[in-house]
Formats: structure tokens, C-alpha cells, sequence
């Protein structure tokens, strides 16, 4: 009586505005039309709680399962609260009713509400659960990152006999491979005798997703074997694992194989091959791709602006941009963040200014994180850390990592010990717990000779449990179907005694040309000789001599590294283009540089 009065009231009170005040007033098949139409638009707490009310007064919850989407919009509009107690009063609830309701939680994240509601269903309402329950609860699982949780709903699977439904079986792979359990993931699939195309194409996404691309590849030979067509979703997988193995000859394989099999006007594989085309530093074959869509939606032309971006060809992605507004394509907060990208990677500050202002001002996009990230990053790739600090103060939410994360490095770049200590702070009180920051503090240190501090700042990550990420930084380069591997001083290539020598060759011809070692980027206080030494054996002029020595003159050298390019490789790439009359596409952990005739495609703003 008590919900009926608190419902009564919100009835009383909304029913000028209410959208179904002059709904029929008897129980008749137009009044539950009429109220299950108001429901499904209903987008308003007070509208659902007044539509309660109408249910309540004129109709029974189980007419037309009135009740379940009741309880249904109640948790779209996160009021959870509400459904249960909806629920629970609800008479004669079947199960259907509960996998409405944990479909609901689930939808929300609740994980823990999934499954109290699933215990009440099996074991209070001796009600079993099917495949409808155990899809909720294991997306919820994988939301949630819970494996044991996971793991108790594939043994209820494996007792009611649910592993012969695909979904279930597909939606389990899933949630293994999400957790990095692939021997779990692989063993399920291999005792499934449901196997279909999601199956398969699971088998290749996962391992891919988890590093293991070279298992991705070889399970679409298996499927191959097995006489199943690939559809879009095998070709998304492909690309994943191609990614992670960064073999162009193999992009080029599966480019044939998507013709072969009739999808290449499906744009989401067009889309997905070009990005993978512009991660792998083959950016023309991005837009040959691009150029022969019919009707390329907006993802597709995000994509394009996105390979512009990431290689750093700020006047084209501009233009590519201005093309989009001509074409009437409907711009979103994306579009901009991938053209604000490309200004930061470009110096284009006129023009990421004039956007900046335009987003908002003209297409009504109110500025994001993302905005304001990319902003400061243009501001202070430029110089301009001042006015990059005034931005992030004006801002009118809190600055996140990123913002003030694009300010430290441009400090970095920039020597500004002193801004670079007070953001380090604002970032320590962010993320206490990121090691990154605190190196890049002591880097900012030891650059500027200011050893004990740098030592300081290393004692303290010590103090507080912190470490260096252990991960070297490599260079990797394809040649011959084989992903070649260097680290800094590596002496582990069979080729070796030639890569040295070749090594040697080319920083004698750069010194004639006056180059001087930066070795500011050797963070270690020992003599200037043992610096200039550590510096020229560094994994990108290794990777760049090995590429010289096996590449076809015609073609460009490209090398992948795990972490950012240092300034003195970056100066010895844009000499070695210029005397060895070679380009050569490095991508780094931020970007892709473009070298040619001496000059880099970032224009130095890297």
C-alpha cells in the first residue's frame, strides 16, 4: 500500500505533462499497447515512476509482461534500486522474469547483484537457469574481471548440459581469453562439438589480443582447412593478429583473401584493412583503400583522418578534414580529437586553435579531455608550456594523466625543470603508483645535470615500491617473412660483424656532415666518451644499418619501436635519409616518422 501511494503521488503530480494522461481507462489490449509504447520511451525517472502508478491502478504486471519492462527501463536509466524492488513485488515471477532482471544488472556492471538474484532463482525459487541466464552473468563476469566467478558459471554450464549451445560456449572462450587464460579458452574449443564461425573466429582475435598473433594465424589456417567461410568478423581477427606480427608481406595476403572471398565492399573490412594498412607505416595503401569505398560511412573516414594523424601529415589530414565537411559527413568529438592530433604532430598551432574554437562555436561539440589533451600537446610541442599551463587552468572540469601528462613531456623536451616539477606533482597525486612519471622527473634531472635531485626522486619511487618497467627498449624490422629484433649494443644477429661495420660506415658519413651527438639523452653520469659510445649503439641505428644492408634501395626501411625515438636517433634517421638518399619510416610509441632528403614528417615536433 505504501508503493502504491509513493506512485499515486508522482502520478498526481506529472499528470499535465505525462505523455499518456489521456491513455484508455480500461483494461482493455489498446490500454497495455498504450502503456508498454510509453515504457519502451520512456526516458525519464519520474516518467517510469508514473507509469508505475497507471499499472497499478488499471492492470495486472503480468498482462503483456508489463511488469518485466517496467523493471527493464528502471535499470536502463541505472536505477536499480528500483527494479528490485519492482521485482520483488511482482506476483508469479517465471524465469523469464529473472533473466530479465539479471540481463538488467548485467547490462549496469553489477556483478555481485547478478549473482544474488541468479542464487535466489536456482536455489530459494528452485528455478533452473538456460542459456539466456549464463550469457548475462559471463558478460558481467568479463566487465567485471571476475574469473572465479566465471569459472563457477562454466561448471553450472557443464552440470544442466549447456555446453552444447554455442552462445554459451562462445561467450565462455571469450571471457577466458579476456582474462589471458588461453590453454582454458583453447581447451574449451577443442571439446565443444559446436564449433562455428564465432568459435573460430574467437580462436583467432584472442590469441591475437593476449600476443600471441603467430596461434591467431595458425588457427585461420586450421579453419581454412576446415572449409569455413571467413566472414567480416574472421578478416577484424586477421588484421589483429597481422597487427601484432607487423608483416606487411602478410597484410598484403589477407588484402587478397578478403577479394578472394567477396568482402571487400563490406566497410567495416575496408575500414579495418586500411587502419591496418596506416599502423604498419604503409599510408598510401591506407588511402587506395579509402579511395575505392563507394559509400565510406563516418568510421571510415575517422580512420583515414586517424592514419594522417599518427603519421604526423598535418596539412593532409586538414585538408582530408575539410573534404569531410564538404561531403556533409556528420562530424563527432572523435573527428575532432584525431584533427587536433594531427595539428599537436605537425606545429600546426594557427590551425588547431582555430578548430579548437570551431568545434564548439560552429558544431556545437563541447571540448573533452581528449580536446584538451591533444591542445596541450600542440601548445606545448611548440614552446608555448605557459600558455599550454593557463589552458589546463581554465579548463572546466579537473585535468586527468593525459593533460597534464602532454604538458610534463613537452617540459621534458623543453627543459623547463622548474613547470616540470610542479606538474610531476599534480601527476604523483593522480597516479601515485605510475613509475613513469617519477622517471621521467629523474630523467628531467639528470638531462639538466642536476644528479642529486634525480637521485632523490629514484629513492623515492624505491620508498614506494615502484620499479623501472623492465622492458628494453627494441627496434623490430621485417625482412625476408621474418620480424628481425634488436636491442641497444645487441651482438645476437647472425649478421652481426656486417650491422656493426655498416653502423660504423654510417656515423663516420653523418660526422662529415657535422653531426654531434646528443649524448643529453644519456641519463647516466659517466664520461662524455662512454656516453657518445652507448648512444651509437642504440637498437633504431642498429635496426636502420640491418635495413640498408637487406633492403631493395627502391623500397622504404621500416622499423617498429616499443618506446619513444631519442633525439639523437631521431637526428642521425633524417642524415642517414639525406646521405643515403633512402626513406625511412620509424614508428615510435607515439607516432610514425617519416625521413626523407634529410627532413622528418613531424617537422621536429616529435
Amino acid at each position: 500500500m505504501l508503493l502504491f501511494t509513493k506512485f499515486k503521488r508522482f502520478h498526481s503530480a506529472l499528470r499535465p505533462q505525462c505523455c499518456f494522461q489521456s491513455l484508455p481507462d480500461s483494461s482493455s489490449e489498446a490500454l497495455v499497447s498504450s502503456i508498454i509504447s510509453a515504457i519502451n520511451s520512456c526516458s525519464s525517472l519520474c516518467y517510469c515512476h508514473a507509469i508505475q502508478a497507471r499499472i497499478i491502478k488499471s492492470l495486472n504486471y503480468r498482462i503483456g509482461f508489463i511488469g518485466d519492462q517496467l523493471v527493464s527501463c528502471y535499470t536502463k536509466l541505472g536505477r536499480v534500486e528500483y527494479a528490485q524492488e519492482l521485482f520483488d513485488e511482482m506476483p508469479d515471477k517465471d524465469l523469464v522474469s529473472w533473466n530479465n532482471l539479471i540481463s538488467g544488472f548485467s547490462r549496469r556492471g553489477y556483478l555481485d547483484k547478478c549473482l544474488i538474484a541468479f542464487f535466489r532463482m536456482k536455489f530459494e525459487m528452485e528455478i533452473e537457469p538456460n542459456e539466456v541466464t549464463l550469457l548475462a552473468i559471463i558478460s558481467a563476469c568479463k566487465g567485471s574481471r571476475t574469473l572465479d566467478a566465471g569459472k563457477y558459471i562454466h561448471g553450472i554450464a557443464l552440470k544442466l548440459g549447456l555446453l552444447w549451445e554455442a552462445k554459451v560456449v562462445n561467450s565462455l572462450i571469450n571471457m577466458y581469453g579476456k582474462f589471458g587464460y588461453l590453454d582454458e579458452a583453447s581447451q574449451l574449443f577443442m571439446t565443444t562439438p559446436v564449433q562455428n564461425i564465432v568459435s573460430w573466429n574467437l580462436m583467432i582475435s584472442v590469441p591475437s589480443q593476449n600476443g600471441y598473433a603467430e596461434v591467431g594465424i595458425a588457427n585461420f589456417n586450421k579453419m581454412r582447412r576446415a572449409e569455413l567461410k571467413p566472414d567480416d568478423g574472421t578478416m577484424v581477427g586477421l588484421f589483429q593478429a597481422c597487427e601484432g606480427l607487423g608483416v606487411g608481406k602478410l597484410a598484403e595476403g589477407i588484402h587478397g583473401f578478403v577479394v578472394s572471398f567477396g568482402l571487400y565492399a563490406n566497410v567495416n573490412v575496408a575500414t579495418a584493412l586500411l587502419d591496418l594498412y596506416a599502423k604498419l607505416g604503409r599510408l598510401d595503401d591506407s588511402r587506395k583503400v579509402f579511395e575505392e569505398l563507394v559509400c565510406p560511412d563516418i568510421v571510415a573516414w575517422t580512420a583515414m583522418l586517424a592514419g594522417y594523424a599518427v603519421h604526423g601529415r598535418g596539412k593532409e589530414a586538414v585538408e582530408f578534414f575539410e573534404n569531410m565537411v564538404m561531403k556533409d559527413v556528420q562530424l563527432d568529438h572523435v573527428s575532432f580529437v584525431h584533427l587536433l592530433s594531427a595539428c599537436s604532430h605537425s606545429g600546426l598551432v594557427k590551425e588547431g586553435k582555430s578548430y579548437f574554437k570551431l568545434m564548439s562555436d560552429v558544431y556545437g561539440i563541447e571540448p573533452r579531455l581528449d580536446h584538451y589533451s591533444c591542445m596541450v600537446d600542440l601548445l606545448g610541442r611548440s614552446g608555448l608550456l605557459n600558455e599550454a599551463y593557463e589552458l589546463i587552468r581554465g579548463m572546466p572540469m579537473e585535468p586527468n594523466s593525459g593533460v597534464w601528462g602532454a604538458l610534463f613531456g613537452a617540459c621534458r623536451v623543453y627543459g623547463n625543470v622548474k613547470l616540470g616539477k610542479e606538474v610531476a606533482e599534480q601527476l604523483f597525486a593522480l597516479e601515485p603508483l605510475d613509475p613513469r612519471n617519477y622517471i621521467m622527473l629523474s630523467n628531467m634531472y639528470s638531462a639538466a645535470g642536476l644528479w642529486r635531485d634525480a637521485s632523490k626522486v629514484r629513492v623515492l619511487m624505491k620508498d614506494r615500491g615502484l620499479r623501472r618497467n623492465p622492458e628494453p627498449g627494441c627496434s623490430f624490422i621485417e625482412h625476408g617473412n621474418k620480424i628481425h629484433r634488436f636491442v641497444v649494443g645487441d651482438q645476437s644477429h647472425p649478421d652481426t660483424e656486417k650491422i656493426r661495420v655498416k653502423l660504423d660506415e654510417l656515423i663516420q658519413k653523418i660526422r662529415k656532415f657535422g653531426f654531434v651527438s646528443k649524448t643529453e639523452y644519456v641519463l647516466h653520469d659517466v664520461e662524455e666518451e662512454v656516453k657518445e659510445d652507448m648512444i651509437n649503439k642504440h637498437s633504431e641505428k642498429l635496426a636502420i644499418a640491418f635495413g640498408l644492408l637487406v633492403t631493395d634501395p627502391s623500397m622504404p626501411i621500416i622499423i617498429t619501436k616499443n618506446l619513444r625515438i631519442c633525439g639523437d636517433c631521431h637526428g642521425t634517421a633524417k642524415l642517414v635519409s639525406l646521405i643515403e638518399k633512402r626513406t625511412i619510416i620509424i614508428r615510435d610509441a607515439k607516432r610514425f616518422h617519416h625521413f626523407a632528403n634529410g627532413l622528418c614528417s613531424c617537422g621536429d615536433y616529435w
